[in-house]
C-alpha cells in the first residue's frame, strides 16, 4: 500500500474501531460499494479484511480504565452493586449484531479461493466468537448457540431456547483451539494473534472453573465436566503461554517506576514485552478517550479507591499492613510509609508528582472522594482536557495470565512454590516485592472479615488451600486492580455480598487541617461551622464529607445509597422481556428474575 492510500485508510480504520492495522494488500482492486454483495464480497485478503476490522469492536474502551466495584467507586454505585437492577424490556447486553457478523465471514469464506487466506480469517472469526460467547456467558449463563447468520424469516431458529452452560463452553473450546492452531505467531500489539487466543483461553476457562467450584446452586447436567477439569485446562494452557510465546513481565524503559509506566506509555509497540494487544489511540487520526480528564475533573464520577484496597497492600518487607498494631486510624502520611511499591504506582502518595512536572501534587479531595487518588492511566497535564487522552489502552498482558495459572493451580489443589516462582513471584520481581512462599503460610483475616467486605464464600472457607488463595486473590486485586476485572471475579468467586459491606476512604481524627502529601502545604480543611484556612479544598463535616464516627474515623463513601445484594439473583443478568415475548416463552428466565410474564 502506497504512503498516501496509508494516510486515508488507517485513520478511517482507528476512527471506526480504535484500532490501528498495518500491512493490508492493495484495496484497489476490491469492488465497487454500490456492487457489494455476499456472493461477490469476500474474494481476496483485502476485501475479507475490510470486513473483519469491525469484529474489534467487540473490545471494551472506557472499562478499561474505569471502574466501579468494591475496590474503586465513584460517586453513583452502579445498580449491580447496589442490588438495584430491574429487568429490561428490550437490550440489557441481549445483543447479537456481533455475532451476525462473525458467522456471516463464516459462511462467505468460501468465495477466497487462497485457503491459507480462507483459514486466517476463519481463525480470527472464530476467536471473535469466542470471545463473544464468553460475554455472553459471564451475562446470562444459558444462551442460544448459533453458528450462521439468521434472518428475520428464520422463525425455527429465532423463537429457540437456550442451549446449556456445558454445550456453550464446549462450541468455545473448539473455535479457541482452532484460532490458536491458525492465527499468526508473529507478536503484534493491536491484531489478535496465536497468544492472544491463548490468553483468552487462559481467562475463559479460570472464569468457568472458579463458576462451578464456587457456584454449587446451578446444575449443570449429568455430562457436564468438573471444575476441576476447566481449572486444568487454564493450568495448561497459561502454562503453555508462559513456556512459548516470548511475553514476560514488562520491567520498564525510563523509569524506576516500572508498574506505573505499564500504564502511562503511550504506544504499545514500546510494552511488547508484556503486552499481548492493547487498544490503538491517536489524537493526529481523532482516536482518543478521557483517561486523564476522568482522574483529575471533578465532573467524571471522582473515581477512587477504596481503604479495603489501600489496607490489603502489603508491606514492602512482605508483611501484612493490616497485622500493624493501629493501622485502622493510621493517617494518610503514615499509611503510606514502607508499602508494595504499586501502591504508590497506582494512587498519588506523599512525594507524587505529576508525570513531566517537578512539583508536588496532593491527593485533591474535589476529584476523589475517598482521598485515595487514583493515577494509573494519567499521563502529562496537557491531556487532561476533555477527549485529549490517547495512551494506548491494554486488553490482555501476559500479567494476567500468569495470575490464572497460579490461581488455576491453588483453586484446583496442585500449586507448588515452582508454580508461584514462574507466576506471581514474577510480577513481584518487577516491583521489588518479597516473593509469594508457600511454607509458613497462614490466613489472612483481615481478607476475610466480613465488617470490611471479606471473602466468605463456605467453599473457600473450608478449602485446605484458603491462604493461598487469598494470596494470589491479594496479588490480583493489586495487580489488576482499575482494569476492568474485579466484579466479575467477584461473580465467579461467588462474593456478591462484598458489595453490601461499608465502603470507607482515609481516616481523619477530627475537623482541622491537612497536609496530605507532606510538602507543608495545606490541602484540606474539614470544617463543622466555617473554614478558617487557605486549603485548596474546603470540606464541611456531616455536608460535603461524612466520617463513620460522626467526627472522626474514616471518610465514609455512599453511606446514603441503600444495597440489597440478592445471593439468589444477581449472580446473572435478566434476561429481557420483550426478547422472551418474542420467543413465546422459549427463552426461559434466570433464576430470582421476575419479568410478569406467564406462558
Amino acid at each position: 500500500m502506497n504512503s498516501a492510500m496509508k494516510k486515508i485508510f488507517y485513520p478511517v480504520l482507528v476512527l471506526l474501531t480504535g484500532f490501528f492495522i498495518a500491512g493490508c494488500d492493495d484495496m484497489l482492486d476490491a469492488v465497487p460499494k454500490d456492487k457489494m454483495t455476499t456472493d461477490t464480497f469476500f474474494k481476496n485478503e483485502s476485501e475479507i479484511r475490510a470486513f473483519a476490522i469491525n469484529f474489534y469492536e467487540a473490545f471494551p474502551t472506557t472499562e478499561l480504565y474505569i471502574a466501579n466495584d468494591d475496590l474503586y467507586t465513584q460517586n453513583n454505585m452502579s445498580s449491580e452493586s447496589t442490588g438495584s437492577r430491574t429487568v429490561p424490556a428490550s437490550g440489557g447486553g441481549w445483543s447479537w449484531g456481533a455475532l451476525r457478523n462473525i458467522n456471516t465471514l463464516l459462511e462467505f469464506l468460501p468465495n477466497c479461493k487462497d485457503e491459507a487466506i480462507r483459514v486466517k480469517y476463519e481463525a480470527l472469526a472464530r476467536f471473535f466468537r469466542a470471545y463473544f460467547y464468553f460475554n455472553k456467558v459471564k451475562r446470562f449463563g444459558d444462551v442460544p448457540w448459533y453458528e450462521k447468520p439468521v434472518g428475520s424469516t428464520d422463525n425455527e431458529e429465532l423463537n429457540r431456547p437456550r442451549d446449556s452452560r456445558e454445550f456453550i463452553l464446549g462450541k468455545m473450546i473448539e473455535d479457541i483451539d482452532f484460532a490458536i492452531a491458525n492465527l499468526p505467531t508473529a507478536k503484534s500489539a493491536y491484531e489478535v494473534t496465536k497468544w492472544t487466543a491463548m490468553a483468552l483461553k487462559s481467562r475463559f476457562m479460570l472464569f468457568e472453573g472458579t463458576f462451578r467450584k464456587y457456584h454449587t446452586e446451578f446444575n449443570y447436567g449429568s455430562d457436564a465436566k468438573s471444575y476441576k477439569w476447566y481449572l486444568d485446562e487454564c493450568a495448561k494452557v497459561s502454562k503453555d503461554f508462559i513456556q512459548t510465546s516470548g511475553y514476560s513481565v514488562f520491567k520498564g524503559n525510563a523509569t524506576n517506576k516500572p508498574y506505573h509506566e505499564l500504564f502511562t506509555t503511550f504506544n504499545a509497540t514500546d510494552l511488547m514485552d508484556e503486552v499481548i494487544l492493547a487498544r490503538d489511540y491517536n489524537l493526529a487520526y481523532g482516536a482518543y478517550h478521557n483517561s486523564n480528564y476522568t482522574m483529575t475533573t471533578g465532573s467524571m464520577g471522582c473515581p477512587a479507591m477504596t481503604r479495603k484496597l489501600a489496607a490489603s497492600y502489603l508491606m514492602k518487607d512482605g508483611s501484612r499492613f493490616t497485622d500493624k498494631a493501629g493501622w485502622e486510624t493510621m493517617q494518610f502520611a503514615e499509611e503510606t510509609v514502607g508499602r508494595d511499591p504499586r501502591m504508590a504506582q497506582s494512587i498519588r502518595t506523599p512525594g507524587y508528582k505529576r508525570m513531566g512536572q517537578d512539583a508536588y501534587t496532593a491527593p485533591d479531595f474535589k476529584v476523589t472522594f475517598s482521598g485515595y487518588h487514583p493515577d494509573k492511566y494519567v499521563t502529562t497535564v496537557d491531556q487532561d482536557v476533555y477527549n485529549n487522552a490517547d495512551i494506548d489502552l491494554i486488553i490482555f498482558r501476559a500479567g494476567e495470565v500468569l495470575l490464572n495459572y497460579a490461581e488455576a493451580l491453588a483453586e484446583g489443589g496442585s500449586i507448588a512454590q515452582s508454580d508461584l516462582d514462574i507466576s506471581i513471584n514474577r510480577l513481584r520481581d518487577r516491583v521489588g516485592m518479597p516473593h509469594l512462599n508457600l511454607a509458613g503460610l497462614t490466613v489472612d483475616n483481615f481478607l476475610i472479615n466480613e465488617d470490611w467486605g471479606g471473602y466468605r464464600n463456605p467453599t473457600l472457607l473450608a478449602d485446605a488451600n484458603e491462604a493461598v488463595i487469598l494470596e494470589i486473590r491479594r496479588e490480583r486485586m493489586v495487580e489488576l486492580a482499575q482494569e476492568g476485572f474485579r466484579y466479575y471475579d467477584i461473580i465467579r468467586w461467588k462474593e456478591g455480598l462484598v458489595f453490601n459491606a461499608p465502603f470507607y476512604g482515609m481516616y481523619f481524627p477530627g475537623v482541622g487541617t491537612y497536609d496530605l502529601d507532606g510538602n507543608g502545604t495545606i490541602d484540606l480543611e474539614i470544617y463543622s461551622d466555617a473554614a478558617t484556612s487557605n486549603a485548596a479544598v474546603k470540606s464541611k463535616l456531616g455536608k460535603d464529607i461524612f466520617l463513620a464516627n460522626g467526627d472522626s474515623g474514616m471518610v465514609v463513601l455512599h453511606g446514603d445509597i441503600a444495597r440489597n445484594w440478592n445471593e439468589d439473583r444477581d449472580y446473572l443478568y435478566p434476561i429481557p422481556s420483550d426478547e422472551r415475548n418474542l420467543t413465546g416463552g422459549a427463552l426461559t428466565q434466570n433464576p430470582g428474575w421476575n419479568d410478569g410474564l406467564t406462558f
